[in-house]
């Protein structure tokens, strides 16, 4: 017990520095002079500390989860809603449907998306195993949403890196510029969603092939 009790006071401390962050924001944002710099700064710090703080909330959970006795291990829980869902298409691509759009990136890649599509992973591998490693490939992130549901408006600025952080290494040996190809799409609809499709990058031209009908 000591070890968790380690790990919980851990998490009390970064929420403690997320709440101390966000007392400081909060000033910032109710002082009428103040620099926007500064501000931006001090909400990057807030958002920094609160993603930290759930992704170890989530190793602690599943540190502290019961073991299924029939099993040997713990039990799989319920997917959320909020995060996506993971497929091997009738094309042998892997697709993940993230039910979110890539957040803005400033300063570091988004470390609660790289955790997300991690897990993502993991389930699609216990349920039907390894996923296969590809040498070259081509990663395609393609945006579904509207004019007033988008939030970052240049490709420049979303937090894609995220992607192939989670996926290098699993699906991808490496993400360096002659082993990933990145390609960046937006399509207009109604519904605010992510699609992720991780391909071998000689199938591209059957890809976008498809994607113009």
């Amino acid at each position: 017990m000591s070890t968790q009790n380690n790990y919980i006071r851990q998490i009390r401390q970064i929420i403690f520095e997320a709440y101390q962050t966000s007392g400081q924001t909060a000033a910032l944002l109710a002082a009428q002079d103040t620099d926007p710099r500064t501000l931006a700064r001090s909400l990057e710090q807030t958002a920094s500390c609160v993603e930290c703080a759930a992704v170890e909330l989530r190793s602690l959970c599943e540190r502290c989860m019961p073991m299924a006795p029939d099993l040997g291990k713990k039990p799989e829980l319920p997917a959320l809603d909020v995060a996506g869902q993971v497929e091997i298409n009738e094309f042998g691509w892997l697709h993940i449907r993230l039910n979110t759009l890539l957040p803005h990136c400033r300063f570091a890649s988004p470390l609660w998306l790289t955790d997300t599509i991690s897990r993502l992973l993991d389930r699609q591998e216990r349920r039907q195993g390894k996923l296969p490693l590809l040498k070259r490939a081509l990663l395609v992130i393609e945006e579904q949403c509207d004019i007033d549901s988008r939030q970052v408006f240049d490709q420049d600025n979303k937090g894609y890196k995220a992607v192939s952080n989670a996926l290098k290494g699993r699906v991808v040996s490496d993400d360096d510029q002659f082993s990933l190809g990145v390609c960046l799409l937006s399509r207009r609809g109604p519904e605010a969603a992510c699609h992720i499709y991780v391909l071998p990058v000689e199938n591209a031209g059957d890809f976008f092939f498809m994607r113009a009908y």
